[in-house]
């Protein structure tokens, strides 16, 4: 019998490849989203390019209403959890909305688990939980230390599972670390399509090479990195979505234990500059991308990689596509696709 996962947040970046890859590993995906910062084009997307086509329930994690309609006409067998907001910047804006929807939205989905019998959750927690590193790579096993809200809602969430699943029987729950997630599906169909300015570097540098933005701001150059440049740990979305595949496909097998949240990181293992991301974009694209210095932003780590051995003892998974492939999937995806889902 197909088991059937829902996805809250599917329709986002992450989500669609990740209900993608799900669809095209055998699941059947009920993706529950409210499309503030996604498009249902995505899902009509996902729908031609695998066999069966997600279903898509509008509406948001706060509304306990819709989650137990939501439950009552679904037979869920397990439910990834990545619904929330996600830039750092208006987390320190705006930590109220951080709060409200990160936190109390999946207290609220949480709940209805409970209530409709559903014990098996894989959350989309983030990398900014381990705050300013010291030493590399980062293992499952490095102090806590989020600064900022975005990062703190994540931590919180965290929390929250290891509680929940230590006390209620038949609980099990993955808690995937991701760290800097890029590039875009092979086809070019699905990607990332940020509403307003791109915090992150990849949709950034997309926008510049695109004509949306003037030039890239590259903001440090005096870090004790080869090149001066922060390095980050940048893993392909699919990727990413596929270790959701094995985290799923762990939780539902023998292999898992009730009562245990485990915390995973989904990250190369290899760390790439600012400037030799420049670099691999411009190949990518084969032209000239404008930029600048700027001075260093407050905190920002001069370097954060990951340890990914554990997924890959735990899930049976490790990243497969390098730098300059994630440049040019997001590259097909931006140059197809210039203003995103709404423009094409």
């Amino acid at each position: 019998m197909t088991q059937t996962i829902l996805a809250t947040g599917g329709a986002g970046f992450i989500g669609s490849h990740v209900t993608l890859e799900l669809l095209t590993a055998g699941y059947k995906v009920v993706v529950f989203d409210n499309l503030s910062n996604s498009s249902p084009k995505s899902i009509e997307r996902v729908a031609r390019l695998t066999n069966g086509a997600p279903e898509l329930v509008v509406g948001d994690i706060r509304d306990q209403a819709a989650l137990d309609t939501l439950f009552e006409s679904h037979d869920i067998d397990a439910v990834i959890n990545m619904a929330g907001v996600k830039a750092v910047g208006e987390s320190v804006e705006k930590p109220q909305k951080y709060y409200d929807i990160n936190v109390s939205g999946s207290i609220n989905l949480y709940r209805a688990m409970l209530r409709h019998g559903v014990g098996k959750v894989v959350f989309s927690s983030s990398a900014t939980v381990y705050g300013m590193p010291e030493k590399m790579p980062i293992d499952e096993s490095y102090p806590i230390g989020p600064l900022n809200p975005y990062g703190i809602s994540k931590r919180m969430n965290e929390q929250i599972l290891e509680g929940m699943t230590a006390a209620n029987p038949g609980w099990r729950a993955l808690l995937l670390r991701y760290f800097n997630p890029v590039g875009a599906h092979g086809s070019g169909q699905i990607g990332e399509d940020p509403t307003g300015t791109p915090d992150n570097l990849f949709p950034f540098i997309a926008q510049v090479a695109t004509g949306r933005q003037p030039g890239l701001k590259v903001f440090g150059n005096d870090y004790p990195t080869p090149d001066g440049t922060a390095i980050r740990d940048y893993i392909h979305v699919v990727d990413l979505a596929r270790g959701h595949v094995r985290a799923i496909d762990f939780l539902l097998s023998d292999a898992a234990q009730d009562n245990v949240a485990e915390v995973i990181n989904l990250g190369t293992g290899s760390g790439s500059s600012v400037l030799q991301v420049h670099r691999a974009w411009q190949d990518a694209c084969g032209f000239e991308i404008p930029y600048d210095m700027a001075p260093r932003r407050a905190g920002d780590a001069p370097e954060s990689c990951a340890n990914p051995a554990k997924a890959k003892d735990l899930l049976g998974w490790e990243a497969e596509f390098d730098l300059p492939r994630m440049c040019a999937d997001h590259w097909k995806w931006q140059s197809a696709n210039p203003q995103g889902y709404e423009g094409s």
